[in-house]
């Protein structure tokens, strides 16, 4: 790229899960506020796109042939399927607890550095919601 030139701006990433029943996939994610952007079709879809904020996630039904593969059935330690960017990881805790959402990783300041905390959909994919944890004062 030559110097100088203006490089556009990218405003978010949506991940795309293969699931077992876009169905029920939506109905778990308007329990964390996410609502329903996209469904085809309207009744009994086979693909979705469910959102909250500026994030989305992408749902896709391809039958038994093609089951849902998280990236911890794959890979133990790639633990998430995505990244959920919060300013407050506290408080959206405090929500989806208050939701009687179950957390498959409660809240915690992470050895990396992260701060926030993990739910698993109904086929296993996880998300984290969080954040860089603040940096220490060094004063």
């Amino acid at each position: 790229m030559a110097l100088g030139t203006h490089k556009a701006a990218i405003g978010a990433i949506s991940p795309f899960f293969i699931v077992s029943d876009v169905p029920r996939a939506i109905a778990h994610y308007r329990r964390l506020g996410f609502e329903l952007r996209f469904a085809e079709p309207s009744e009994g879809p086979f693909f979705a796109i469910v959102g909250r904020g500026g994030a989305q996630i992408f749902l896709k039904e391809l039958g038994e042939a093609v089951p849902p593969m998280p990236n911890a059935r794959r890979h133990p330690w790639a633990a998430w399927d995505a990244f959920v960017y919060v300013e407050d990881p506290d408080s959206a805790a405090s929500e989806f607890d208050a939701d009687g959402i179950a957390f498959h990783v409660a809240l915690r300041d992470r050895d990396d550095g992260l701060r926030g905390f993990e739910i698993a959909d109904p086929d296993g994919y996880i998300l984290f919601f969080g954040r860089p944890a603040p940096a220490a004062s060094g004063a």
